[in-house]
């Protein structure tokens, strides 16, 4: 991907954390149109109403609506039916969030109900509230009713609704279980990477990838080294600014490689991985995200080197 559509497609990306549970790190969440039948134009409103009272929880990083507007379009964001447990994954990827919020409001005889659905994008696990009220209740009222319902039921039910994201030792003791003791190739790995087009002294995606590979029983050799690689790993690594939130920052990461047989020149393993941290300095979060790209590539490319 060249970096400028990188950067263009980054600007609606928030950030992608682990859960609060194990984290203090804030959540990112993105609320979508309310459905409603009975009075036009309720849904948004009810939307906005949420997503305002929902961006005083210091645990929550919200998606901008009009962020949202960039990533899906008005029309599709607009639409009943596009946010649900079989669509999330995908908006989740497009958006940056990890859990999305959308629902109903409607009348049941003399009541206002408002009916919100609470999805993580990476689980699909849905969870639902609802707050009601007499007709003449206020919306702001139980928009402000259905937050709070939000925030808690986001808070006590972080573990579900984000996937849990393994440690470098996750990941390099699964490696090392599933290749048990087949002859690991010499690996010579270069992934330069960029930041806002300038070039990075220390890549940190090579750098995490390398490490786990290592520790994983692989050799790493490089130009200076007096043994040579049987496999080499090349390709190229971007990170851009996403959005600011107080003082939290967040930087979207891509990460795209080739793994390439020495001897014959096969080309073994083609693989990209695009990934999002928050810090309160951008080039921590911009290389965390990159680090996150590179640990899930190792995670994947180890047992294709082995097999080769």
């Amino acid at each position: 991907m060249k970096l400028l559509t990188f950067i263009a497609v980054t600007v609606f990306s928030a950030a992608t954390l682990p859960s609060p549970a194990a984290d203090t790190s804030p959540l990112s969440v993105a609320v979508f149109d309310f459905e409603s039948k009975d009075e036009k134009d309720i849904g948004g409103k009810v939307a906005t109403l949420i997503n305002a009272f929902l961006s005083a929880d210091a645990n929550i990083m919200l998606v901008e609506r009009a962020e949202l507007e960039k990533a899906l379009g008005e029309q599709e964001l607009g639409m009943s039916g596009t946010v649900s447990a079989e669509t999330a994954a995908k908006v989740g990827h497009l958006t940056g969030a990890k859990v999305l919020i959308t629902g109903k409001v409607f009348k049941v005889d003399k009541e206002q109900m408002i009916v919100t659905k609470i999805i993580g994008t990476e689980t699909s696990r849905v969870y639902g509230e609802i707050v009601k009220g007499a007709a003449t209740s206020t919306i702001d009222t139980l928009a402000e009713q259905a937050s709070k319902k939000i925030s808690d039921t986001i808070a006590s039910k972080a573990d579900t609704l984000v996937a849990k994201v393994p440690t470098r030792e996750d990941r390099v003791n699964a490696i090392t279980k599933a290749l048990k003791d087949a002859k690991r190739p010499s690996i010579a790995v270069r992934i330069p990477e960029q930041h806002f087009g300038a070039p990075v002294v220390d890549p940190a995606a090579e750098t995490e990838l390398s490490l786990i590979l290592q520790q994983a029983g692989f050799t790493l050799v490089d130009e200076k080294s007096n043994q040579k690689a049987d496999v080499e790993i090349t390709g190229e690594a971007f990170s851009a600014y996403g959005m600011r939130r107080g003082n939290l920052i967040s930087c979207k990461a891509r990460v795209e490689l080739k793994v390439r047989k020495m001897a014959d020149g096969k080309i073994l393993a083609v693989d990209r991985e695009t990934t999002i941290a928050v810090d309160i300095a951008e080039q921590t979060a911009a290389k965390t995200a990159l680090q996150s790209a590179g640990a899930q590539l190792a995670a994947r490319l180890a047992p294709k080197l082995v097999a080769n």
